[in-house]
């Protein structure tokens, strides 16, 4: 479930298009993510989201992208972040370690007769 609050929205039932314009601020609970732009499209067709103009994206954890257009991929779950022009894209990413492995338990050494 997405919630998207915006100044205007409009949808085509024929291109399927739905858009978002004007202090655009998309809440995502499943992923933990807030997304903020002037402009949101969402693509049924494709099923593809395309975010426009001064996009914030925060995942709780400091996860956060700035840029001037974010295009995300719905089914391969892929985002494709593209810069002002002259400038560049912003992204703070927290790095999960992972556990090193543990060796498996010491066997004992076979007793002979």
């Amino acid at each position: 479930m997405v919630t998207i609050e915006s100044d205007q929205q409009r949808a085509d039932q024929l291109t399927g298009v739905v858009t978002a314009t004007g202090n655009v601020r998309i809440v995502y609970p499943d992923e933990r993510v807030v997304a903020t732009a002037r402009q949101a499209q969402y693509f049924s067709k494709e099923n593809r989201v395309v975010l426009s103009g001064d996009v914030d994206i925060v995942q709780e954890g400091g996860n956060l992208i700035r840029a001037e257009r974010v295009v995300y991929l719905v089914d391969g779950e892929r985002l494709i972040a593209i810069p002002p022009s002259g400038q560049q894209v912003f992204s703070r990413l927290k790095i999960q370690q992972k556990p090193a492995p543990q060796p498996p338990p010491s066997q004992p050494a076979a007793v002979q007769p």
